[in-house]
């Protein structure tokens, strides 16, 4: 073996260091931080769906019962649900 291995190798492990410290380490800071974002951003949008379909199980519901209840007119009750729409 040569003389010159030990600090040859003892040169390229701080080299290393320092290139996983000024490069590395940054870049994955960066790709954590952008998955936090975009996990955010999905379930902001899976409220967003989540809501919008209760907001349909709910008129399905009012349908359904509609549709069942037989002790009142049809168009009577379809004008009253109209009235009690909610304004978004």
């Amino acid at each position: 073996m040569s003389p010159f291995i030990v600090p040859i190798m003892g040169i390229s492990c701080g080299l290393l260091a320092i290139f996983g410290g000024v490069f590395v380490k940054p870049w994955l800071a960066y790709r954590q931080r952008r998955l936090e974002l975009e996990a955010s951003m999905v379930a902001e949008k899976a409220a967003q769906y989540a809501a919008q379909t209760e907001r349909l199980e709910q008129r399905v519901r009012v349908l359904e019962r509609i549709l069942t209840d037989r002790g009142h007119d049809l168009a009577q009750e379809i004008e009253m649900l109209r009235d009690e729409r909610p304004l978004n």
